[in-house]
């Protein structure tokens, strides 16, 4: 019997909601939700191939267990016993530091990965803790911190009241946007316009997002805080600073203004290879704009001065008087937030509490760089990592040198990964606990809501019942945590862990005064709480003591997890609205625009500037596929060939200068390595710029990928070897980095 259901899609930032056709437990078809509060009918190719991912022939469905050396099925009680066991002889002996915990982007998809890897962390009581942060965004969470005493308070784009645009090595139109939860990204660039607004885009590639834009202006990579502080420059110098209402909440204006003063636009033209001129020009556009938002992503953070240009990038929003207000950049507030509290000073933001082992970097935000973790394995001595849990991750293929983290994987003693397939590297793995596909998954958004930019609440259900026998993903990782804690026997329940972060949770929040349920009694509480799992128990006391929430009965009308149920399609909180003060915890309660540590950069910034960059070889930048995310959707055959594929491309002149036609195969050299790939011949780039994807590379034997190695691709990460860090954030430098290109044979 065919019938529908309802499910926000997994696949992307976006997060748009779905209608799924089922045919006997199968998703045979996926289609936009017409009455979503939040993507109202938006869908892109991967929403569309929800279906096929979601039956992909290659998931595992029962765990492996590693015996003789090979992996086989095992029992779900085998596999946790074997976790027990194997986590269990590594810390008994060595501690828990002894293990290490590598989480992937997946888990920002998943309503698991949202609650559990915290606890998970608690319970072996680990330092080393690596994510796919440290490949992506750290740099935007550093620069937050300093500002705002919060590293997760990142304000968003306001797209659709905004007058005027800029994005910085952003390709929303491909990549559907990030770190910018906004569903139909493409249509609300097409309103802006119809608006009467402008569109600006600083990339070195001519993206589609850059085709569409007003104005498109392609500096050398790497190069993007050079520039934004000539426009900051700019700025002051020309007397179009001007903070407006948020004046009173900013500190350190004349501190940014002296370190500016340098950074002329004739200063930094030659470095970013864009004439004075226009830095001139795209500074005084963005003060003349009634409302404008700047906004900066990937092709800004993974590079050398990444976090600083992911501050300079809300300096600019400041200065311009378009923080915190509708148009600029504001701060979302998501329904599992806290409810708000009074406004008052913070501990403010660090990093450095403690450093890696071997090469000694800094941890930021509790985690060591992801380009770190083959050398804490594979380097002898005290405390080196023995063993792994990796939760959805995949750093062979996503951080640098994965031949060295290929082989340092092979070495360690125990490695339990969490992962639907048998990749690249869960095949190292001594256990693999495959989760369920997401049909048959609740989600809710815990992360994409504090980052979207219209305030919303959704949830879906699970559209279809799990397998007998099989548990969920919050299940699993509750068992994890369990059998890690050495509480993992076949009778261990899983609802002990929910239990215990409801219990801890409410019982901070009754001795909160400023909270909603200050003064009650924890476990009444508790026992009222809704839901059918330990899980939506969670969401429902989350939904309750959050912004718009009941507070358990003190505000009658408010949000719970039942009246939520009620509203598949979502509820429209309202767009966003201005919240400074209430979300800055730095010492001094104000936006510090020139903490201490993104001061001392500026001189390593500078003197690049004036070294006048390397001009010599190649630079090569990545790109992003619309059907792709990463490593983890090549096995979809429907999403594979077409422009999703992994070639170099190229300027048609570089090209031609090193002997390369199109399709020509090339050799290309890093320092971690070197990599043949074909050769795509292409006019957007410009000259000295080649580019290749991330996340290809699947051709190790020993995987169960059988599309993906069908065209493997090649990884683009082998040319680095880690040491290329942007050291604020301890953020890899995936763009922008120097190559050599020769034909290959």
């Amino acid at each position: 019997m065919t019938r529908t259901a309802l499910r926000i899609c997994p696949l992307c930032e976006a997060t748009c909601g779905l209608v799924l056709t089922i045919d006997q437990e199968r998703v045979t078809h996926a289609r936009g939700d017409r009455d979503d509060v939040f993507s109202a009918g938006f869908v892109c190719p991967k929403g569309a191939s929800f279906g096929a991912l979601d039956a992909d022939p290659d998931r595992l469905t029962r765990p492996l267990v590693r015996k003789d050396g090979r992996l086989a099925e095992a029992s779900w009680a085998e596999a946790f016993a074997a976790v027990a066991a194997g986590i269990g002889a590594i810390t008994a002996e060595h501690g828990g530091e002894a293990v290490g915990v590598v989480l992937g982007n997946p888990n920002v998809h998943t309503m698991a990965g949202g609650l559990y890897p915290a606890q998970l962390v608690g319970a072996l009581r680990t330092r080393s803790v690596f994510t796919a942060s440290t490949l992506d965004q750290m740099p935007k969470h550093v620069s937050c911190g300093f500002l705002f005493g919060d590293p997760n308070a990142i304000p968003v784009p306001d797209l659709d009241r905004t007058d005027h645009l800029v994005l910085i090595g952003a390709n929303p139109l491909v990549s559907n946007g990030s770190l910018a939860t906004a569903a139909d990204f493409p249509g609300k660039l097409k309103a802006l316009r119809r608006r009467g607004g402008r569109l600006t885009v600083v990339d070195p590639n001519r993206t589609r997002t850059a085709e569409a834009a007003d104005r498109h202006v392609a500096p050398r990579p790497g190069t993007d805080a050079a520039l934004l502080f000539a426009m900051v420059q700019v700025l002051f110098a020309e007397g179009l600073a001007d903070p407006g209402d948020i004046a009173p909440h900013l500190s350190g204006v004349a501190e940014v203004r002296a370190l500016a003063e340098d950074f002329t636009p004739e200063a930094v033209a030659a470095y970013c290879d864009v004439p004075a001129e226009d830095i001139r020009t795209l500074a005084r556009e963005l003060a003349a704009a009634e409302r404008a938002a700047v906004y900066g992503r990937l092709g800004s953070t993974a590079v050398e001065f990444g976090t600083l240009a992911s501050w300079l990038v809300d300096v600019l929003n400041a200065l311009t008087g378009n923080l915190d207000r509708p148009g600029g950049a504001m701060f979302p507030l998501s329904a599992t937030a806290r409810a708000p509290r009074p406004p008052r000073p913070g501990k403010g933001f660090t990093t450095g509490r403690w450093r890696s082992r071997v090469s000694g970097h800094p941890e930021v935000k509790g985690e060591l760089p992801a380009a770190a973790l083959a050398e804490e394995i594979d380097t002898p001595g005290e405390g080196r990592l023995r063993a792994l849990v990796v939760v959805a991750a995949n750093p062979v293929l996503s951080a640098p040198d994965g031949l060295r983290t290929d082989r340092a994987l092979a070495g360690l003693d125990f490695m339990v990964s969490v992962d639907p397939y048998l990749n690249e590297t869960s095949r190292h793995a001594h256990v693999v606990l495959p989760p369920p596909p997401p049909a048959r998954s609740a989600h809710y958004d815990f992360a994409f809501s504090t980052l979207a930019v219209r305030n919303t609440v959704r949830y879906s259900p699970p559209a279809v019942p799990l397998a007998a026998g099989s548990p969920d993903e919050p299940e699993i990782l509750a068992r994890l945590i369990l059998a890690v804690l050495g509480q993992g026997g076949p009778d261990a329940d899983p609802a002990l862990v929910d239990d215990q972060a409801v219990a801890r949770r409410l019982g901070s929040e009754t001795a909160d005064p400023h909270s909603p349920v200050h003064g009650g009694d924890a476990a009444d509480l508790a026992a009222r709480l809704g839901g059918r799992t330990g899980y939506e128990r969670r969401l429902d006391m989350m939904l309750r003591l959050g912004p718009y929430g009941d507070g358990f009965g003190a505000r009658p009308e408010g949000l719970t997890l039942a009246g939520l149920l009620d509203r598949p399609h979502g509820i429209d909180l309202g767009p966003l609205e201005p919240r400074l003060p209430a979300v800055l915890r730095t010492a001094s309660g104000t936006v510090e625009l020139a903490a201490p540590a993104l001061a001392a950069d500026v001189p390593r910034l500078l003197a690049a500037v004036a070294e006048g960059g390397d001009r010599r070889s190649l630079v090569l930048i990545g790109r992003r596929h619309l059907r792709s995310n990463n490593s983890w959707m090549h096995n979809v055959p429907v999403l594979t060939g077409g422009s999703n594929r992994c070639t170099l491309q190229m300027h048609p002149e570089d090209a031609a200068r090193l002997g390369l036609a199109d399709g020509a195969q090339a050799r290309i050299k890093g320092d971690g390595g070197e990599i043949t790939a074909p050769v795509e011949i292409a006019g957007t780039l410009r000259r000295g710029v080649v580019s290749l994807p991330h996340g290809w590379g699947h051709d190790r034997s020993g995987t169960r990928l059988s599309a993906a190695s069908r065209e493997p691709g090649a990884n683009v990460n082998q040319l680095l070897d880690g040491s290329r860090l942007d050291p604020l954030s301890g953020t890899a430098v995936l763009n922008g980095f120097p190559i050599q290109v020769e034909p290959a044979g």
